[in-house]
């Protein structure tokens, strides 16, 4: 079984647990981070020196930390060939969409434009810094546009794990009060991810814990 420490409120958290779901692994998650703590903790610091979640560790494995790291190992050990195809041409194809989305997306997302809409409290936002984040995301987004144009999933006609690492952050980015441009395969794609039970399940989740207030 795997065993994964992390808040379910934390994004790479939820782009992990959202693999985990969309495989059928069971698991078992202890709450870490944030409100929670244990992170600082000697016991976890063996397993992960960052003090970062996610961490996994699988049967009698060595931990695993970095999101990608691990999201490439499950997809390694125990995805179907759609979701990480074997052949390296095809797996590469998957591959770069997944790190242009963990480069690209999250970078330019979370802490960016999520934090300083969502853990900074009001009066101390800063709406220009905002907006000039919100362009950099465009940017990337009208290139996720146009290829969600050609093909229903990032990579294909199946989710990968290049939807993991781009789709995990779309419901804070739909959900959040932002002005947002119009991308209506952005916003199919969206849809089509909600409907999945695993990405509902997963990620789709309250972030009110993480909301400053004045």
């Amino acid at each position: 079984m795997l065993k994964v420490w992390g808040r379910k409120s934390s994004s790479n958290v939820q782009a992990l647990m959202w693999c985990i779901g969309e495989l059928n692994l069971a698991y078992d998650r202890i709450d870490a981070g944030h409100i929670h703590g244990v992170i600082d903790t000697p016991e976890y610091l063996l397993m992960n020196p960052n003090g970062t979640v996610p961490t996994l560790v699988d049967g009698d494995n060595p931990p695993l930390w970095e999101t990608g790291a691990i999201l490439r190992y499950l997809a390694n050990a125990y995805a179907p060939d759609e979701f990480w195809p074997a052949d390296p041409i095809a797996r590469a194809y998957v591959d770069r969409w997944a790190e242009w989305s963990k480069i690209n997306i999250a970078a330019n997302f979370t802490a960016p434009v999520f934090w300083r809409v969502v853990r900074t409290p009001p009066s101390k936002r800063n709406p220009v810094a905002i907006d000039k984040a919100l362009r950099v995301v465009k940017k990337y987004f009208d290139i996720a546009e146009t290829q969600l144009s050609r093909f229903q999933y990032l990579a294909g006609k199946q989710l990968t794990l290049a939807d993991i690492q781009f789709g995990h952050c779309l419901f804070r980015y739909f959900d959040i009060d932002i002005e947002r441009p119009e991308h209506p395969n952005l916003e199919r794609y969206y849809a089509t991810l909600s409907a999945r039970p695993a990405f509902r399940e997963h990620v789709m989740l309250s972030y009110e814990d993480l909301r400053e207030r004045d």
